[in-house]
């Protein structure tokens, strides 16, 4: 235990010395392994909730509707009831279509007969109040959250109000808005939403002229893996005759509410490995920008004893412990967010989701590669190095090219300062470029998704606004996302090469550089290498964007995309300012002086 605790002290020490480096490293990883998780986790994330949902509400195997309530639609439906292999039912019911407005706001909506003690197949939970009585309506939760009604509040069904007395779930109908199932008539739905009322509130709509009903029976089967194929079963096709009879099997319904993540997974899956990538790049910085210091360190550790293998021990460890504790955090941001993404119309049961065993596993591996790849060859090169030259810290000569100095003569002075310090550190001012190219990667998607024609259900504005939305909010945040550790990127070169820089820096003073001219060429190290990352990532932006388009795709205005990339400049610029300046204002002499030292 005293190597480990040694290994221990050592970290955590290094980790008070520079508390900035190691919050960057967490929140680098934190937000690529948040988003992998996300990602990893909405395969079959709707279909599990659905389970869930369908086992907590005795949800039926197979939904049959009929048009009309006539003594034909009523018989072959409760023909069905005998069918071999039929375990019980509950109905027949009678669904209205409507309108139901709230809040000023009216939508399309399917108003079902309720017993006042549900049967035994389709029991819906009760989420919020209570089940339905006479002069009360009971509103699915998903229609409910997008209408934002309440208990409590009044809705107008049919011209008529009532007071809301309850919100629940089931999984006899789809989610919001696919709640009717079939339209009026057995023709197509235009979407809309869920309520329940009482046989005695429903009178007013049928002798509405412009309410349409249908027939409907919950039956649950012996085996309900059979409902698929259930309508080939020669003792249905008997039972409903010529008849025309819509079956819906429990699969078809858990397959509609997964639509609303099609488009959403490879948002988050792409956007995730994006994430990554700028995680690695900044959280090379960090290990290139402490190799200088690691380097004095390790010989340090050399000099008074310690082994390769002890020193290897204590500079690693830094880093897997950090990653792994932005992978926990990560998978708890992901485990947080998940029940919105995964169930946007809050129609199914969210209890008990979170990120699987294989995400946690393939999120962690990437965490650990992410810092262990980045830091092993700072490591390497610092053990390598003998111990007097690592105490002793000399600086490196830089190569002397007369053509290139003459040409570099002509320039600017922060111009010449920012040329100089890409040339000292040009795989920085790569990692800043590949920064920029995929942030704007990931911007020109948004602009393709915003660009795409609106894809609704006519009559319902709620049910357009919800399939719209949900691309819409996950590509922003993504983008936000991306945005955000780009410019934590940003800052973190700039303050890197600023210091490493000093020496540099402090001389061109004394030859006659002023505060803000440093200030300029520290900035400028960093524009320089923004302009052609911002125009690469238009194009691989749209690469990434072709798998998923079709022939009716409607691509960005090309001025939107040039907009997008050269506002990455002046972004830059301004992430830059503030800590160029601060490394401008350092005392020359001081700075001289420790160098001496």
């Amino acid at each position: 235990m005293g190597r480990v605790l040694l290994i221990f002290r050592l970290v955590l020490a290094d980790v008070r010395r520079h508390p900035t480096q190691a919050v960057i490293l967490l929140i680098s990883i934190t937000a690529a392994t948040a988003m992998l998780g996300l990602g990893g986790s909405l395969h079959g994330a709707t279909q599990a909730l659905y389970q869930k949902t369908r086992a907590a509400t005795a949800g039926p195997d197979v939904v049959a509707f009929a048009p009309g309530t006539g003594r034909t639609a009523i018989k072959t439906l409760t023909s069905l009831e005998h069918v071999p292999g039929v375990l019980t039912h509950s109905g027949p019911y009678r669904e209205y279509y409507t309108k139901l407005t709230a809040h000023g706001s009216t939508g399309a909506a399917v108003a079902q007969v309720a017993d006042m003690t549900p049967g035994p197949v389709d029991r819906p939970l009760v989420t919020s109040g209570h089940w339905v009585r006479p002069g009360g309506v009971v509103v699915e939760r998903g229609f409910a959250t997008a209408l934002g009604v309440h208990v409590g509040d009044h809705v107008t069904v049919a011209g008529h109000s009532l007071p809301v007395v309850g919100i629940a779930v089931t999984a006899a109908h789809a989610v919001y808005p696919w709640a009717p199932g079939i339209g009026p008539g057995g023709g197509p739905s235009d979407g809309g939403g869920l309520i329940w009322l009482n046989e005695r509130d429903t009178r007013a709509l049928e002798s509405a002229a412009d309410t349409s009903v249908t027939s409907f029976i919950d039956l649950k089967l012996r085996d309900p893996g059979t409902a698929l194929a259930w309508h080939r079963n020669p003792a249905v096709t008997s039972a409903i005759g010529d008849r025309w009879v819509n079956l819906r099997a429990w699969q078809l319904i858990a397959e509609q509410d997964s639509l609303m993540l099609k488009g959403s997974q490879p948002i988050l899956v792409i956007g995730s490995w994006l994430l990554a990538f700028l995680a690695i790049a900044g959280v090379a910085t960090l290990a290139a920008g402490r190799a200088a210091r690691q380097t004095r360190r390790v010989g340090l550790l050399k000099a008074v004893g310690a082994t390769p293998g002890l020193i290897a021990a204590v500079l690693l460890t830094e880093y897997l412990t950090l990653a792994l504790l932005a992978d926990a955090l990560g998978l708890i941001t992901a485990r947080l967010i998940q029940p919105a993404i995964i169930n946007p119309s809050a129609g199914l049961i969210t209890t008990a989701t979170g990120p699987t065993g294989t995400t946690i596993a393939v999120t962690t591996v990437v965490a650990l590669d992410v810092a262990a790849l980045t830091s092993l060859g700072p490591v390497v090169r610092a053990l390598r190095t003998d111990t007097v030259a690592a105490l002793a810290d000399t600086a490196h000569r830089p190569q002397h090219r007369a053509h290139l100095t003459r040409l570099s003569a002509l320039l600017p002075t922060p111009l010449l300062l920012g040329l100089r310090l890409i040339a000292r550190r040009p795989g920085r001012a790569v990692l800043h470029a590949c920064d920029t190219a995929a942030t704007l990667t990931t911007i020109t998607g948004l602009l393709m998704i915003y660009a795409q024609p609106a894809k609704g259900y006519p009559g319902s504005s709620m049910a357009n606004h919800l399939r719209d939305a949900q691309e819409h909010h996950v590509i922003l945040a993504v983008t936000a996302a991306l945005v955000a550790l780009a410019a934590i990127n940003t800052v973190t070169i700039t303050w890197t090469t600023a210091q490493d820089a000093r020496p540099t820096m402090a001389i061109a003073r004394t030859l006659g550089a002023t505060p803000g001219q440093i200030t300029a060429g520290l900035s400028a190290a960093q524009l320089l290498p923004t302009l052609p990352g911002a125009l690469a990532g238009i194009p691989l932006g749209i690469i990434l964007c072709l798998p998923f388009s079709t022939a009716n795709t409607t691509w960005p205005p090309a001025w939107s995309l040039l907009g997008a990339a050269l506002a990455a400049l002046p972004a830059t610029a301004a992430l830059t300012a503030v800590p160029a300046r601060v490394a401008a204002r350092r005392s020359v002499a001081h700075t001289l002086n420790a160098e001496a030292t």
